[in-house]
């Protein structure tokens, strides 16, 4: 799983730098513009929530308990879901084949990295499955 979640990471950030070689990384429009600048917030408030610990290519389980106040009541995986909303927001307004193919990368390597580090979370936090089972992925009340 460690691997796979490394290799998922790669894939994101690949994603997110062929949509700035496309010169497609911000979105056109106010109401893009806006689900970005959004989903900014959303990340610095979930990074502000999950404290000083460190982010891991391996998804690797942090020491110090699941957290699940702030953004993370809502949302299992909210930086995972900041980066899906600015990816999207940018591709869909510049309709064009190749952000959208990033934009399907980043979903792609989320989507794995995710149900990567799922697995290692619940084995080291058994509370993690009531929580998952109350708390949607990306998306509130969705998925």
């Amino acid at each position: 799983m460690r691997a796979l979640s490394v290799g998922a990471t790669v894939a994101v950030t690949l994603g997110m730098i062929g949509l700035w070689q496309q010169h497609a990384l911000l979105a056109r429009g106010w109401p893009a513009l806006t689900i970005q600048a959004a989903a900014i917030l959303l990340m610095l408030w979930a990074r502000w929530t999950f404290g000083r610990r460190s982010f891991h290519a391996a998804a690797n389980p942090t020491a110090g308990g699941l957290v699940t106040s702030g953004p993370y009541h809502y949302l299992r995986h909210p930086i995972y879901a900041a980066l899906l909303y600015f990816a999207w927001a940018a591709a869909l307004t510049h309709r064009a084949p190749l952000p959208l193919a990033a934009a399907l990368v980043v979903t792609g390597g989320l989507a794995v990295r995710m149900r990567a580090e799922e697995c290692l979370v619940e084995l080291r936090y058994p509370e993690y499955r009531a929580y998952a089972a109350r708390t949607r992925r990306v998306l509130p009340g969705v998925i």
